[in-house]
């Protein structure tokens, strides 16, 4: 494991596959007006400034979660935050990106 799979930029378009044959939830940490203006179908808004208030509620999901923002820096640091708190995630990176990804 290589220092950019820890910060969550690791091979993303098999990880992607893996997490979303596993029932993956998309977690969108732009803030809400950038997700009003467009975001993935299905994805759910939680910014990063809220993650960590909502790790209980993320835990309580059991499901995998692929985070994304706008370029991938929000995303891995919501990433990095959710994985310490022992939830399974990947760092989607940049929605527009994912989307075309799935």
């Amino acid at each position: 494991m290589g220092i950019l799979d820890l910060l969550g930029f690791g091979n993303k378009s098999e990880n992607i596959t893996e997490f979303l044959a596993k029932g993956a939830i998309i977690i969108d940490v732009r803030t809400p007006a950038e997700f009003i203006n467009g975001h993935i179908k299905g994805s759910k808004n939680v910014p990063l400034n809220l993650i960590p208030n909502q790790i209980e509620i993320l835990k309580k999901m059991e499901k995998p979660i692929i985070a994304c923002c706008a370029s991938g820096m929000r995303s891995a640091q919501a990433t990095s935050i959710l994985k310490s708190n022992g939830i399974d995630t990947l760092n989607g990176g940049g929605w527009q990106s994912l989307a075309k990804q799935i």
